[in-house]
């Protein structure tokens, strides 16, 4: 393998937005799923991809394996830094927070992030990347059925969430 060809940096190019959309599910965080965006398009320039392969399936295999690394670190940090950081109380609504688009809004994405992560990527490559059950399955290295049980899960959980309810 060596840097991607035209061909593959116009597909990746394309897919930039539903990229940087899955980025934001795996992290949770805008910050976060920023720099993962960027680590994913330097990994793919600097390293390419094969010839024959898909690019828009390769990226989100290379992103999701980017991410599992850095899961890894951090919980490698953790247990060797005594320090605990400092944090911020982010529960507390802005003004603009009150408006009720962006309370159901954060209702919603809070939500999301209570399913377990395997069922809200399952969720959020299907339903809101546009991708088909074999897409998803293929990106996450899992058969078709399971994409598909995901799914289910992950919306029957999202149904019954209380938080959910009173949108």
């Amino acid at each position: 393998m060596s840097s991607l060809n035209a061909r593959q940096r116009n597909d990746l190019m394309a897919e930039l937005q539903g990229l940087r959309r899955f980025c934001l599910s795996l992290t949770g965080a805008v910050a976060d799923a920023d720099d993962l965006l960027q680590a994913t398009v330097e990994r793919m320039l600097d390293k390419g991809m094969p010839e024959d392969a898909h690019t828009a399936k390769w990226v989100y295999r290379v992103c999701k394996n980017i991410w599992i690394d850095e899961l890894r670190s951090r919980e490698v940090r953790q247990r060797h830094t005594p320090a605990v950081q400092a944090g911020t109380d982010d529960t507390t609504p802005s003004a603009e927070a009150q408006a009720g688009g962006e309370r159901n809004l954060r209702a919603v994405n809070e939500a999301l992030g209570r399913l377990p992560e395997d069922q809200r990527l399952a969720l959020m490559l299907v339903t809101i990347d546009g991708k088909s059950y074999a897409e998803a399955a293929e990106i996450l290295q899992v058969p078709v059925g399971t994409i598909m049980s995901r799914i289910a899960r992950a919306r029957k959980n999202l149904l019954t969430d209380s938080a959910l309810r009173d949108l």
